[in-house]
């Protein structure tokens, strides 16, 4: 069935009204909550929303972008290794997690920005496949992925 948008933004299929949905946040579980919440503060601009303790000795923090972009980090006491890729392909090659996106006019200086705050380096910024996209990818000092995205 064909998909369009309504007047209200929301998509339609087949005549009928569709639900609306946003992507909330993206949650990321870390081994240093306090460490990670500081390179999200200063590479990206996070600021803390809330903190909380789930069963099991997990800690949590909700981080919120001025643009309402939202981030939630779990530390969990013993966790399990996780999904370190070396690129943004090697990502693709597991099912699952391999990275979360955040948009900005200004790609250059958050790139440059990131990587003082203590990212490495994965893909400098460049044009996307998509057109009128530019992006770059950095991995955070555990190793998460996390692309820049510029759309024009």
């Amino acid at each position: 069935m064909a998909a369009s948008a309504d007047g209200a933004g929301r998509a339609t299929s087949g005549g009928r009204q569709a639900l609306t949905v946003t992507l909330d946040h993206a949650g990321l579980s870390v081994a240093d909550l306090e460490a990670s919440e500081a390179f999200y503060r200063r590479a990206l601009g996070f600021e803390r929303e809330v903190a909380f303790e789930l069963p099991g000795g997990i800690r949590g923090l909700m981080l919120r972008l001025p643009s309402g972009g939202r981030l939630e980090l779990f530390e969990h006491p013993s966790p399990d290794g996780g999904l370190t890729p070396e690129s943004p392909l090697a990502a693709l090659a597991t099912r699952g997690y391999g990275h979360f996106a955040v948009g900005t006019p200004e790609i250059e200086a958050v790139y440059e920005r990131a990587l003082a705050a203590g990212a490495v380096e994965k893909v400098s910024p460049r044009p996307s496949p998509e057109p009128g996209v530019r992006f770059a990818f950095v991995a955070d000092p555990e190793g998460n992925l996390v692309e820049l995205v510029e759309r024009s």
